[in-house]
């Protein structure tokens, strides 16, 4: 490769590609690699270090049991945890399937129209949902505005404080009252509910939301999906939107994450909706087909008026979930709602005969009882001795049911309150406790999928059925630009399942999380070293909630030091769109910096645009190596240009795979930055999450980075959690970890020279083919570059789409297309591809440009060509009949190795516009499929 490159070593590309001002002077300071067996024996006794009791915690987080049959087929299996968010619906056909089912069942279960295909943690889908309802309501406003948020205090404690942490730089006021003060003013925009609360009590909330709608003021109603299969929804109540999480649908607790939340609303607020929708339409040939629909990119398209920031789901997850209710059924699910409310009520029986009734009357699967003074600290130390963790609060402690929950699991709980009540006999299971109003009478589940499976044998072939429609890592290299689709190591998946770390509860006792905290201290640890910053916070769960974070920070700095009206943030024309979206959240103003014929930041528009607000200045954001691909040479200066006019420097962290170990965010002047661990540090995409973004802070900001009250976390200055657990997802921080251990310093500073060199060889092989449209000052690029295929439209009628379309016929996901510049493709091939597989993708896009060629001199036909018909499917090519001018082999196996090893899309092109047109966001019925798709196994 360096030979193709014309250079005799990596050291030589490096000197070629980064600015001499900002490397390293020094190894990154690390512990020498580890092996793979070596590390997992030694995790093994970090693990040991927590403690797995039986966890009755609740706040939204509950024991539950993954079928086999899911976790070894999805969640340990990389053809569902390697592929990529589903922007190419052609060869992702099995995961938008996957997703439906989950939109599907949440709909039905919360008696919505719509459902978007999950959010980050069910605190964010609360925080959302109010930025929903006060976007709505203030277009609609007359007169007196609307910033109030009336917040049901039966609302989980961590759901307040993300609620805190979002409201205030929007100026939102939140109002956390009873239920008997849920009386909407005129400066009301939104009221927040929930049932069952956090101390587990039902609520009919018919008047309130009559009232409020009476009123003009829209209502969310946060609930809990399994209490659902026997309580009536929200949706019957009239709620607008219905938010909370489907954790409990066979996904381990994992000390916080991930976890699908889910947002369902009302038909009149689907263009309002954050986050993403699976919606169905028809390929080319007419065939039903899914795609993503409306929110598909919306950031990159309104940046800062996107509706929200949103960019990583929790597919993996919500596949998951949804693959749960499929399995289970609508006879499955309400047998262990039925199940586990029948425990409730004899627990709560029990409880009654020693002293100690229930709080509320009417609950599904958690009791609380009062209990103060000294009994309440015998209960707890009674329970800390028999391994059982409950829910203690001032005069009272509750008890949440989950799945695994057994009748001894009840009786060892009443031996809590008085030994040996546990063993008296058991009396008859009591009667239901839910009055008529509150019991649901409403079908769910009904479409034939969620009845379909209910062996495993089926369910495998099920998933293993979609599982073949898709183009995930185990299939081939993923090109996409900003995107760093790269290996997620088998060894490093391993211990996320490990029962140690999956079945921790985020708000277990720090006595119990002293693995975990082991672990998080060292990955801060790992992260500060790399970045050359003093402190981090592993809370943020996206790279957008990480942006989000790091803006907070600054703010925050801004206001403490008298700064008030530091609101303004310089963002370049190329970044990210989360980025001004993001800015936007946090309360700031957007003001877009040019770029260059070069790609890079203009130095001289950035400094008249810092001078012009100098007093207002609060942040620049920028991206590096940047959007472009390139190691922008005045970086420093930008920094110090920032600094001397009051600002702060965010760098986004997205691209950070071409500096561990090279040069750091601290090296080239930065202030804070968030790292996409789901990129740089190896966290699989899944579909299209999970995620995390953690930031790193120089010391000047650690103060203010988020704590967490419900965990006890953050000192006096610390941001209020933004989100729902204190280490957000923290499960999957074990797999930045390992990633961390293994490669070692000077692993992971060869990782990011092969990611620049991997590039390099691309643009070296291809540039004579394809116009590369920016590059460094010696001609290099950083670790992605972007072809221009612009010419391409004029001299064949060909665009950059039917590129994208085209390589799926050759085996690839498409590079990212149109992005950062309309008519290209940005092409990362990161750090794990072999040259192999490398010279697989440039002789694909080789044999296109033949192609193209063909087109533009007329010997192809213009409108009837391998490109604008691609990609071809299966049936296509064996169809009886092939009206097309060139042939069936031309079509499918343009190169000879396609014959030994063919990916099939699953569809023709998808059309789109149909699609947005006709928005449908559930299960199409099954007489809309061909009896082999209606009957897969």
């Amino acid at each position: 490769m360096l030979e193709t490159l014309g250079l005799s070593s990596l050291g030589e590309l490096i000197d070629q590609t980064l600015p001499v001002g900002i490397r390293l002077s020094r190894p990154l300071d690390l512990p020498p690699p580890e092996g793979e067996a070596a590390f997992l024996a030694r995790l093994r006794s970090i693990a040991a270090e927590n403690r797995v009791v039986r966890s009755f915690i609740g706040l939204g987080y509950m024991e539950t049991s993954t079928p086999s049959v899911i976790l070894r087929n999805v969640l340990e299996n990389p053809g569902w945890y390697t592929p990529y968010t589903p922007y190419q619906a052609e060869i992702a056909q099995g995961r938008l399937e996957a997703l439906l089912n989950f939109q599907t069942m949440v709909t039905d279960l919360t008696g919505m129209d719509v459902a978007n295909a999950s959010l980050l943690d069910e605190a964010t889908a609360a925080a959302e949902a109010m930025t929903l309802m006060h976007r709505v309501q203030q277009r609609k406003a007359r007169g007196t505005p609307r910033n109030r948020l009336l917040v049901h205090e039966g609302c989980f404690p961590q759901t307040l404080e993300v609620l805190r942490n979002r409201a205030e730089p929007m100026g939102i006021e939140l109002d956390v009252v009873g239920t008997g003060d849920l009386t909407p003013t005129e400066e009301t925009f939104g009221i927040l509910l929930q049932t069952p609360d956090e101390a587990g009590a039902l609520h009919d909330w018919d008047e309130v939301i009559r009232a409020a709608r009476d009123a003009g003021v829209m209502t969310t109603v946060a609930t809990d999906l399994l209490a659902l299969a026997m309580v009536r929804p929200p949706g019957e109540m009239g709620a607008d939107l219905v938010v909370g999480s489907a954790q409990r649908f066979g996904v381990s607790m994992g000390f916080g994450g991930p976890h699908a939340a889910f947002f369902a609303a009302r038909t009149d607020w689907v263009r309002e909706m954050p986050g993403r929708i699976i919606g169905v339409t028809r390929d080319s040939h007419g065939r039903t087909a899914y795609r993503m629909a409306l929110q598909t990119r919306e950031q990159h398209i309104r940046r800062e008026k996107a509706k929200s920031n949103i960019c990583t789901a929790q597919a993996l997850l919500a596949s998951m979930a949804g693959f749960y209710a499929v399995y289970h059924g609508p006879e499955g699910l309400r047998a262990l709602a039925e199940r586990l409310h029948a425990l409730a009520c004899r627990l709560a029986e029990g409880l009654s005969r020693l002293g100690a009734p229930p709080l509320h009357p009417w609950f599904f699967d958690t009791v609380t009882v009062p209990a103060s003074g000294p009994r309440a600290e015998a209960i707890r130390a009674r329970a800390e001795e028999a391994g059982i963790n409950l829910r203690y609060a001032p005069g009272r402690i509750g008890i949440a049911l989950g799945e695994p929950t057994t009748l001894q699991d009840v009786r060892r709980i009443l031996d809590l309150f008085e030994p040996g009540a546990g063993s008296e006999p058991a009396d008859p299971a009591p009667p239901s406790t839910l009055p008529p109003e509150l019991a649901r009478t409403s079908a769910f589940l009904t479409h034939p999928v969620f009845s379909r499976y209910r062996s495993e044998t089926d369910m495998m072939r099920y998933l293993k059925h979609l599982e073949r429609k898709d183009l995930g890592l185990d299939v081939g290299m993923i090109p996409l630009g900003s995107c760093t689709m790269k290996l997620n190591a088998a060894t490093e998946m391993i211990p996320v399942t490990w029962p140690a770390f999956a079945d921790i509860h985020p708000f277990a006792p720090a006595s119990q999380t002293r693995g975990y905290a082991r672990v998080c201290r060292e990955l801060e640890q790992i992260l500060c070293e790399i970045t050359g910053f003093d402190a981090v916070s592993l809370q943020p769960n996206s790279g957008a909630q990480g942006e989000y974070a790091g803006l907070m920070v600054i703010r925050a700095y801004h206001h403490q030091r008298g700064d008030l009206d530091r609101d303004v943030v310089l963002i370049p024309s190329s970044a990210h769109g989360t980025n001004p979206a993001s800015a936007v959240m946090a309360g700031m103003r957007v003001v877009v910096a040019a770029c260059d014929a070069n790609g890079s930041i203009d130095v001289d528009d950035l400094a008249a645009l810092a001078e012009r607000h100098r007093d207002r200045l609060a942040a620049l954001m920028v991206t590096y190596p940047s959007t472009h691909g390139v190691f922008e040479e005045r970086i420093r200066e930008i920094c110090a240009l920032v600094h001397r006019h009051g600002g702060q420097v965010y760098m986004d962290g997205a691209n950070m795979n071409a500096q561990v170990g090279l040069t750091s965010p601290a090296d080239i002047g930065a202030d804070v930055c968030h790292l996409n661990l789901h990129k740089t540090f190896a966290i699989p995409h899944g579909g299209g999450g999970p995620g995390m973004g953690p930031i790193a802070v120089a010391a000047h900001l650690t103060p203010f980075l988020p704590g967490h009250q419900v965990a006890g976390l953050g000192g006096d200055d610390a941001l209020p959690a933004l989100a729902a657990a204190p280490y957000g997802s923290a499960s999957i921080l074990l797999i930045s970890y390992a990633y961390s251990c293994m490669l070692g310093a000077e692993g992971l500073a060869q990782a990011s020279r092969y990611a620049i060199l991997n590039a390099n060889y691309i643009k070296t092989r291809l540039e004579s083919h394809y116009d590369v449209l920016f590059a460094g000052v010696h001609g290099r690029v950083a670790h992605e570059l972007i072809f221009d295929l612009r010419e391409f439209k004029t001299t064949a009628g060909v665009t950059e789409m039917d590129v994208a379309k085209r390589l799926m016929d050759y085996g690839f996901h498409a590079p990212t297309v149109s992005w950062p510049v309309p008519g290209t493709m940005m092409v990362e091939p990161t750090e794990s591809e072999s040259k192999a597989e490398l010279d697989r993708f440039c002789d694909a896009l080789i044999s296109i440009r033949a192609e193209i060629r063909a087109i533009a001199e007329g010997a192809a036909d213009r409108n009837d060509n391998v490109l604008v018909n691609a990609p071809h499917t299966a049936e296509e090519a064996a169809a009886d009949v092939w009206t097309h001018p060139y042939t069936r082999s031309q079509a499918v196996y343009p190169l000879p190795e396609l014959r030994r090893s063919k990916f099939w899309p699953a569809v023709s092109r998808i059309d789109n516009t149909a699609g947005d047109r006709h928005l449908v966001c559930s299960c199409p019925p099954m007489s809309d499929y061909s009896d082999t798709e209606a009957n897969p196994i």
